[in-house]
């Protein structure tokens, strides 16, 4: 079973990131579980959601303490919530930042990562481009497709298709292949370093 923690901030689309993920994982014949965490419920309030994908029935309710893959929608969260709790040096870690890890402050974890397993995407800034609105989670799960191969994204795209309609439909459509697009070329980019 693969487990997710999506990290966000109310009214940036969490709760749908982790729907959306587990209808993609569905497209694709797996078991998937979608849930939210919320605090207060107030549009700014941190939010996390979970998700699990497996290839039997996952029994399972509880919250996910150590996941293999976080994606974190709001970078200002890196240092308001313990964050990295139970996140091991294997898993992989999507940050919504056009920044770098050092410039974040969050080097010293972004080093104990397999170069390979973290990526930074400015989902906001691709979502403002192609919808209109700073609502980063379609990019995201792009950008999450790209990075852990998990889902494809066809099946991101079949899944946000299945949920939104007309221009929403089809900007987060952009938005999702322009990140997972953004990943795919740093990664080339990192395999390209590392061969020299």
């Amino acid at each position: 079973m693969f487990e997710v923690r999506i990290h966000g901030r109310g009214g940036q689309g969490v709760v749908t990131a982790a729907q959306l993920l587990s209808m993609a994982a569905f497209a694709e014949g797996r078991h998937a579980q979608a849930f939210p965490s919320f605090g207060s419920e107030r549009t700014g309030a941190p939010v996390v959601a979970f998700v699990r994908v497996g290839d039997s029935a996952i029994r399972t309710r509880e919250p996910v303490v150590r996941p293999d893959a976080m994606i974190v929608q709001d970078a200002t969260l890196l240092h308001q919530v313990a964050l990295f709790e139970g996140f091991g040096s294997g898993g992989y870690l999507l940050v919504n930042a056009a920044r770098t890890p050092e410039e974040l402050g969050f080097g010293e974890v972004a080093r104990g990562l397999r170069p390979d397993r973290l990526a930074m995407v400015p989902a906001t800034e691709l979502s403002l481009s192609r919808i209109g609105r700073p609502v980063p989670n379609a990019a995201l799960l792009g950008g999450f497709a790209a990075l852990t191969g998990l889902v494809r994204l066809r099946s991101v795209v079949s899944a946000i298709e299945e949920r939104f309609a007309g221009e929403l439909a089809e900007g987060n459509v952009a938005a999702a292949t322009a990140a997972f697009d953004f990943v795919v070329a740093a990664r080339e980019e990192l395999t390209g370093a590392q061969a020299d």
